[in-house]
């Protein structure tokens, strides 16, 4: 597979992303939309087939509304490939695969023999510390959080993580392709959920807990929020539009990093991820949803 090639290392001109899921696909569209060559990576071709379909479908929403002029030349902008050593093309790679420590670690120490003149190394990762990513790697200085939001290519805020051991210049690079993709970036440390989990997740928490105990209904804790405080949606609607399996995730990872019980995931949001009952990615979480959420 051959890809436009580098002219300067500092320039990031063709992305790698690793992970074809809502994510991973938000975060191609971005990069695509913005000029840049995207080499978008899974194991198995089917979860590619449907990341190529959906930022088809993704662009012609787009298009619809004036956003895009031609939605073909950005999807041909980007490359599938199941194979890991094609990334070789690729600049910088960022991650975007299942929130599990040792999935991520196994992964950067693989991208770290493969591409070994990177110019970073980037996790998507919205709680698990980068520097617990970058240990398994033999360049740790390279490594960094990119915390994109959902939909990606419409929510303008990047998280940018920095390790202990990453490079200033590093950073630099990281920023720069950041607002080279149209997105405003904040600089955070590294501690499990950076910034905005750190506060999000205390509050999304505490409404599950509030409809657990049966203080209120689903629909008067959304509404309550909503026309309370003016958020633009309820906390249990924007749980199951984050997707309960994630919340979950991240909850343990804070509450394993600070041990503090806001953080901890009520036993009913256990048992609804253990249920399959995901949000509105599988149809199904505090509401029921007909078809999975459109990001144009």
């Amino acid at each position: 597979m051959q890809m436009d090639g580098r002219d300067d290392m500092a320039d990031i001109a063709v992305v790698g992303v690793v992970g074809a899921g809502f994510m991973g696909s938000g975060i191609a569209e971005s990069a695509a939309r913005a000029d840049k060559h995207v080499l978008v990576y899974e194991p198995e071709r089917a979860p590619l087939e449907r990341a190529r379909e959906a930022l088809r479908r993704s662009l012609e929403r787009a298009a619809a509304r004036g956003k895009v002029d031609d939605p073909d030349v950005i999807v041909d902008r980007v490359a599938y490939t199941s194979e890991l050593d094609d990334l070789r093309a690729a600049d910088a790679v960022i991650e975007a695969v299942i929130e599990d420590p040792k999935v991520k670690g196994k992964l950067f120490q693989r991208l770290d023999r493969v591409l070994p003149d990177a110019v970073f190394l980037a996790s998507n990762t919205s709680s698990i510390p980068i520097a617990e990513i970058a240990a398994w790697t033999a360049r740790p200085e390279r490594v960094l959080g990119l915390h994109f939001f959902s939909p990606v290519p419409v929510m303008s805020l990047v998280e940018v993580v920095r390790a202990i051991d990453t490079a200033e210049d590093v950073l630099d690079a990281a920023c720069v392709f950041a607002g080279e993709i149209g997105k405003h970036t904040v600089l955070t440390k590294d501690r499990s959920g950076f910034i905005v989990n750190m506060l999000l997740v205390p509050y999304l928490m505490s409404a599950i807990r509030m409809y657990e105990d049966g203080f209120a209904s689903r629909e008067d804790i959304d509404e309550g929020m909503k026309r309370g405080c003016g958020h633009p949606m309820g906390p249990l609607t924007l749980a199951d539009f984050i997707g309960l399996d994630v919340m979950y995730a991240i909850g343990q990872s804070l509450y394993e990093e600070f041990k503090r019980p806001d953080f901890a995931p009520p036993p009913l949001l256990k048992r609804m991820v253990v249920s399959g009952h995901f949000g509105r990615k599988s149809g199904r979480g505090f509401y029921q949803y007909a078809e999975a959420p459109a990001a144009a």
